[in-house]
């Protein structure tokens, strides 16, 4: 991964944490707009991760695939993931 490693493990500690919170506020049956809005959080913490790592892996890896003249797999995979998170908004 080519991504800076601390910062993409801290975020994901704090999502981990908040999803942690958030079985709490379940199981103490708190209001379920204070539950979606944490859920909110998390969702944005762990989406902009995600943009991180992508942005690493096509800076990286696909500009250093785009050098050759043979078919490039690293792009094909990055499209793909970036159709995915297309089809989630």
């Amino acid at each position: 991964m080519k991504a800076d490693k601390a910062r993409i493990t801290r975020s994901i500690k704090i999502a981990r944490g908040q999803l942690d919170g958030v079985l709490r506020m379940i199981e103490e049956d708190r209001y379920c707009v204070d539950i979606s809005n944490q859920l909110l959080a998390t969702e944005a913490i762990l989406k902009k991760a995600n943009k991180e790592i992508l942005h690493a892996h096509i800076r990286s890896c696909v500009r250093e695939g785009l050098h050759t003249d043979e078919p490039n797999p690293k792009l094909e995979e990055a499209l793909q993931l970036l159709e995915k998170m297309l089809d989630q908004t």
